[in-house]
């Protein structure tokens, strides 16, 4: 074999050893299974993720064994239907952009479509609670929210229960419609959640989408967040506390392609034990054609006690220069010890203080819940999460 030989083989292998990462603006998507190569772990979009933990979601090997149970409390003016996989609606807010998502597409047999006609107010939040197949039963679904045309609701999608789950979720705003959407994924420890979310704004729609994720074995969240017509405005909360041994990971993506619209983007996540692992991967592109953008995207993380990891990535890839303003920020780190002297100065016990400490990094996600019965559950929830590690 010659030097040369050696050389290009040297290089094939470099270039199989690391996939390099595209502009989200060059993603692809397909309903397609088999339009995507099975993952493994060098792709950027993969290379955090403990493939084999999804129990064969992404190679094909996880054949539909169970089904999940759909339980809906709604307002009396929204309506929820079960509909077939050919209803002409669905896909409406999005193309599956990844393996996973398009198994989860061409896998399920009845989608829930839950919807709030035009020129309404509901009188409720509506919550749809999701529960699991159960313990060694995997599931494929699928659920889309449609907010009419100057519709106003609040949807809260509550994931429960035991087992292996894929899906697809769909939110869709007609002109002027605002909805609050709270997607909750508070698994059993045993499940293993695979999510891609799909966010549609018509004109001047506004839609605040929240994902609160703290049970489960491995969860993986996907909103991709698109306008149809100038004017829409997206706000995108999240609030995740990973224990020992969790793996929980959100990868957002807001695109930008059309004039005079906002996106504000604020997660936080708490981590505790051993192999507790977070996460977070912001993507805002901001396509040519989009002037007037604004956008500001921020991820925090609070690292409660050693062997646990955070990954935080936040991408912002700008395209034209007449924008209103773009930025983003990211930060990592360990419990802060003058807050807790400072708080055991003034007389509070040290488990008390520690509370305080984590309630006081969560506040600002909290407060832009204006939904009070979810932002009570939510502080209940955060407290439970305390306790059972001892603070």
């Amino acid at each position: 074999m010659t030097v040369a030989e050696n050389n290009a083989g040297a290089t094939a292998a470099a270039a199989e050893a690391v996939v390099p990462a595209l502009s989200r603006g060059e993603r692809f998507t397909s309903y397609d299974v088999a339009a995507f190569e099975v993952p493994s772990g060098r792709e950027e979009n993969w290379r955090f993720t403990p493939l084999k933990r999804l129990r064969g979601l992404h190679d094909g090997s996880a054949a539909a064994t169970g089904e999940v149970k759909v339980d809906a409390d709604v307002a009396a003016e929204v309506k929820v239907e079960t509909v077939a996989r050919d209803d002409a609606r669905l896909g409406e807010a999005g193309v599956p952009s990844d393996r996973i998502a398009a198994q989860a597409y061409s896998s399920f047999e009845s989608a829930t479509v839950v919807t709030v006609p035009r020129e309404t107010k509901a009188s409720k939040p509506s919550v749809v609670r999701i529960t699991g197949p159960g313990e060694g039963l995997t599931a494929y679904g699928h659920v889309q929210v449609r907010a009419e045309q100057f519709a106003e609701a609040a949807i809260v999608l509550d994931h429960v229960g035991s087992g292996t789950y894929a899906d697809n979720v769909e939110f869709v705003l007609g002109d002027g419609a605002q909805l609050t959407v709270v997607s909750v994924q508070d698994w059993a420890d045993d499940a293993v959640h695979v999510s891609e979310q799909h966010l549609r704004l018509g004109r001047d729609a506004k839609l605040k989408h929240i994902v609160v994720t703290l049970g489960g074995d491995a969860v993986r969240v996907s909103p991709t967040a698109t306008f149809a017509e100038p004017g829409g405005d997206v706000e995108m909360l999240g609030l995740y506390f990973a224990d020992a041994g969790q793996h929980q990971e959100h990868r957002l993506f807001v695109d930008h392609a059309v004039p005079h619209c906002s996106s504000d983007v604020l997660y936080k996540g708490a981590l505790q034990g051993k192999d507790a692992h977070a996460v977070w991967i912001g993507d805002v592109l901001i396509r040519a054609a989009a002037e007037g953008t604004e956008t500001f995207e921020l991820n925090r993380n609070l690292v409660l006690t050693e062997g646990a990891r955070a990954d935080s990535v936040p991408n912002l890839e700008i395209e034209t220069g007449e924008i209103a303003k773009a930025g983003h920020a990211s930060t990592t780190g360990r419990f802060d010890d003058e807050q807790l002297f400072y708080l055991q100065s003034r007389g509070i016990p040290e488990e008390e203080a520690r509370r305080l400490v984590v309630r006081g990094f969560f506040h600002e996600v909290l407060m832009k819940i204006d939904l009070p019965e979810v932002r009570e559950w939510l502080e209940a929830a955060i407290e439970d999460e305390l306790r059972a590690i001892g603070i």
